[in-house]
């Protein structure tokens, strides 16, 4: 059955026919239309046989109109969800804007539901591409009272009340799963094209040695910074608003290590001792001493505190016995060290000590990175050194543990090998144009803008969720560090051996974050380098530290790095960062 413009331009050619023409077209119309199935047969295929090629043509061309059907007039919601669940998150949106019943469907939340649980917080195993999670977004979104509201603002050293003051009780409200995948698509693009925006924060009067930030704590209700300086002090920050909000003094030498979480700050020094604080309040907790020389760094969980010393030796603090305990082995400083709860215990020759149950959890363990070139593995069960990593040729000055899917470093798309050939970088500035301290440089290290094709590797997935076809990722750790050789190296933990070296700094690394998306380092080079972990390729470069980068904190939104120039930058890639 012809649709009715179909029936009104006929009716227009009929009119335009002289009479005796027009009735003979209506005799054979009427005729046609009032025979049996079977004579209409008969007398299309005669008509069929009368038809030149020009006539045949058109008829191709009509009958390829006539015949077509939207299958989703015909198929059940289910089936044509189905249908849809084959598709990536590209073809998705092009299908919502056929027809208002495509874009009911296309836009179902079971369908983006699957593509943000394939991507979200984790690297597809098919295309290689993965999203931040935006925890803090996902966490604390809450009505807003107001359109125009905006975060408080707290002048520095503000009284305890800010720290414990209740917040309002207003309930979460529900997102569509494909805003949300949107939202953090926008995110990663600006990752992978190197926009952000900048801003510094001042207030310490020195190098700036550590640095820790957290997004996602209930109390207070916005993100905090901590910091740690050569100038003596601990300084609290609003991230949201760039202000002090409290500075702890005690020390009396430099500050070079720190860690913080909901309940306790401790910070560790060159005047040879670690302090635990309450860094809501300020207050000083406790004083641990027991290193000769000064503290480089630390590292705590639940149970235990290790820290490294210049003294060349790893102290280990009991929390729940009081006791310590060190480990030598080490020629030089001590400069980082990182606790892992192994799932196994480490494979050594070793038994424990007979007649005393451990007085630390089995299977925890220890890296511990040093300046004779070392890395090494202790068991604290055993207390002894069961693995040694060899390979820099300069002094290590930092480690990162990270658990990773196993599949993930084989699932690098065609696409993604195809820009990494490509050597080209586009440069551009960002920050405050009035203080030519404040402008930084952001080199992007690709040819051109992000193609449909990079789009569509992104989601070139089947849903798992709704075929059936669920994968389990095996874990596996991977030890990542950096050396004043100017070299990254990332290691395989069971074999103590180096699956890739990175180059692209010119002078040493003292800082490497990593997350599952991407590694960074910053450098005595003054920059700061973002790479692709598994295809050991640079992606950017920032610049715009006025000194050596000594310390980095890596967030799904921002990087925040401190230098020896004394400024703490926040390079945000959230928003419309448009260079």
């Amino acid at each position: 059955m012809a649709d009715e413009g179909t029936n009104l331009k006929l009716q227009q050619a009929l009119d335009a026919l002289p009479v005796q023409e027009r009735q003979a077209v209506n005799a054979i119309w009427s005729g046609f239309s009032s025979s049996s199935h079977p004579r209409r047969e008969l007398i299309l295929q005669g008509i069929l046989t009368m038809c030149c090629f020009s006539q045949l043509s058109l008829l191709t061309e009509q009958l390829g109109q006539l015949i077509r059907i939207d299958p989703f007039n015909v198929l059940p919601r289910e089936v044509s969800l189905r249908v849809l669940a084959c598709l990536d998150a590209t073809s998705l949106c092009r299908a919502a804007q056929v027809s208002k019943q495509w874009k009911s469907l296309a836009d179902d939340d079971v369908l983006w539901r699957g593509i943000c649980e394939q991507h979200i917080g984790q690297k597809c195993l098919k295309c290689g591409w993965g999203l931040p999670i935006l925890e803090r977004r996902r966490a604390v979104r809450m009505n807003s009272a107001s359109p125009s509201s905006s975060p408080p603002s707290f002048p520095p050293h503000y009284t305890p009340d800010l720290f414990i003051s209740e917040i309002p009780d207003v309930s979460p409200f529900t997102r569509p799963w494909k805003d949300v995948y949107s939202e953090r698509l926008s995110v990663e693009r600006n990752w992978r094209r190197g926009r952000c925006s900048v801003r510094t924060l001042r207030g310490h009067t020195d190098g700036i040695m550590c640095l820790q930030f957290d997004e996602t704590l209930q109390h207070p209700s916005f993100p905090i910074l901590i910091t740690g300086s050569y100038d003596r002090t601990a300084r609290v920050w609003n991230i949201e608003t760039g202000l002090e909000v409290r500075c702890l003094r005690g020390h009396t030498r430099a500050v070079r290590a720190l860690q913080f979480d909901e309940a306790k700050l401790i910070t560790g020094s060159m005047d040879h001792t670690i302090r635990v604080w309450n860094w809501r309040s300020g207050e000083c907790i406790r004083t641990l001493e027991g290193h000769t020389e000064g503290v480089v760094c630390l590292n705590f969980n639940s149970n235990v505190l290790a820290s490294g010393s210049v003294d060349t030796t790893v102290k280990v603090w009991n929390f729940r016995t009081g006791e310590a305990f060190t480990l030598r082995g080490h020629r030089d400083w001590v400069n980082s060290v990182r606790l892992w709860e192994s799932e196994e215990p480490a494979d050594v020759d070793m038994a424990c000590e007979s007649g005393n149950e451990p007085r630390i959890c089995q299977g925890t363990l220890l890296f511990s990175a040093s300046d004779d070139g070392t890395i090494r593995l202790w068991d604290l069960t055993r207390r002894t050194c069961v693995r040694q990593f060899m390979g820099h040729v300069g002094q290590v000055q930092s480690l990162k543990l990270l658990e990773v899917d196993e599949r993930c470093d084989e699932g690098v798309s065609r696409q993604e090998r195809r820009i990494a050939d490509n050597n080209m970088a586009r440069v551009a500035q960002v920050g405050n144009p009035t203080n030519p301290f404040e402008v930084c440089t952001v080199i992007t290290h690709h040819t051109d803008n992000e193609s449909m094709e990079d789009i569509q590797s992104l989601d070139r997935v089947t849903r798992e969720m709704l075929t059936g076809g669920t994968q389990k990722r095996a874990k596996r750790p991977v030890l990542i560090s950096g050396s004043l050789d100017n070299t990254i190296k990332v290691w395989d933990i069971d074999t103590a051996k180096a699956t890739q070296t990175l180059f692209g700094h010119i002078e040493g690394v003292w800082a490497v974050a990593s997350d599952k998306l991407r590694l960074i380092s910053g450098s005595h080079d003054r920059t700061i380098k973002v790479w692709n972990r598994e295809e050991g390729r640079c992606t950017a470069t920032l610049v715009g530290h006025r000194g050596a980068v000594t310390c980095l904190g890596l967030g799904e939104d921002k990087i925040i790095s401190g230098g020896d120039d004394g400024d703490i930058r926040i390079w945000s890639f959230s928003g419309d960062n448009r260079l």
